[in-house]
């Protein structure tokens, strides 16, 4: 099935103007985008260098890749694999970049394709893995871990009550098989007690599963100390985050940074992160987005 079948639906980048104000792209700098998604960011940065020949967009997801295949015309690279092993791989080759941008969020289109599986407002299979050719989904998790590593899971990276937690966990087991994100987001909702507004009960659980499924905190903690070795003398860095568990791992690897003294590798710019609510008004998804920056000493 290809994006040209499903073509997405348009993902507005969070905290666009922000990134540009704040990583100041020049002409003829090279750029490294760790998580590319369908452009949105890239593509501004891009028209800003004018150097596509010595930029590098990496990405998890085929259906994004896909997208952005028209810039590889104008010399950009393109690596699909996850950023670890991306960073990783363009260290061994020497690469350096001007400016390197991590954007942690899952792009638009992923949540609002069904068949992606990463929300429970769309009817689809039980998938929310950002890399298709990776064999750990979302049904696997569901239908095979024990209580204790659901309960583990879901109140670590869903950062929900234990009791929540264990009620979830047991309706899944007594429930199994599970297939589709509506009988999940069902069986999850009927695990609640007492009223709820405005955020359903489903939300914290379904971005725990997808944080497991695709290690994104294993991710982000490997790659953070990897970010200064890809960095030209003078080149900046930016990291977006989304939710508390992100940010804490960017904030705390900037302030171990920050207390470093002559060992840092880094000088961060932003005191405090720029918020969504803030500089990116007009997209409500940009709402919980945090906007870290630093530049190579």
């Amino acid at each position: 099935m290809s994006i040209k079948e499903h073509p997405p639906q348009i993902h507005v980048p969070v905290l666009l103007e922000a990134s540009l104000d704040q990583l100041q792209p020049k002409d003829g700098e090279n750029y490294l985008d760790l998580t590319a998604g369908y452009g949105g960011h890239a593509r501004r940065f891009l028209e800003k260098t004018e150097n596509y020949t010595d930029s590098v967009l990496v990405d998890r997801d085929d259906y994004a890749l896909e997208h952005l295949s028209d810039l590889t015309a104008k010399g950009v690279r393109l690596l699909h694999t996850d950023f670890v092993t991306a960073a990783q791989q363009l260290i061994e080759e020497g690469k350096q970049f001007s400016i390197i941008l991590v954007d942690l969020g899952v792009s638009s289109p992923q949540l609002d394709q069904g068949q992606r599986g990463f929300s429970f407002t769309h009817q689809g299979p039980l998938d929310m893995r950002m890399d298709r050719r990776q064999p750990v989904s979302a049904e696997t998790l569901v239908n095979t871990a024990s209580q204790d590593e659901l309960i583990r899971i879901i109140t670590r990276y869903g950062e929900e009550p234990y009791g929540f937690a264990k009620r979830t966990a047991q309706a899944i087991i007594a429930n199994r098989p599970i297939l589709t994100t509506d009988v999940l987001a069902d069986l999850i909702k009927q695990s609640y007690r007492g009223k709820w507004k405005k955020i359903h009960p489903a939300t914290r659980t379904f971005q725990a599963l997808r944080i497991a499924v695709n290690d994104e905190l294993g991710q982000i903690e490997t790659v953070l100390p990897l970010l200064p070795q890809l960095l030209k003398p003078g080149g900046r860095v930016g990291v977006i985050s989304f939710h508390s568990l992100e940010d804490r791992l960017v904030k705390q690897y900037f302030k171990e940074q920050q207390h470093a003294g002559f060992e840092a590798d880094l000088e961060i710019l932003t005191k405090k992160p720029l918020d969504g609510a803030t500089h990116d008004v007009h997209n409500p998804r940009s709402r919980s987005a945090k906007l870290r920056v630093a530049v190579k000493k």
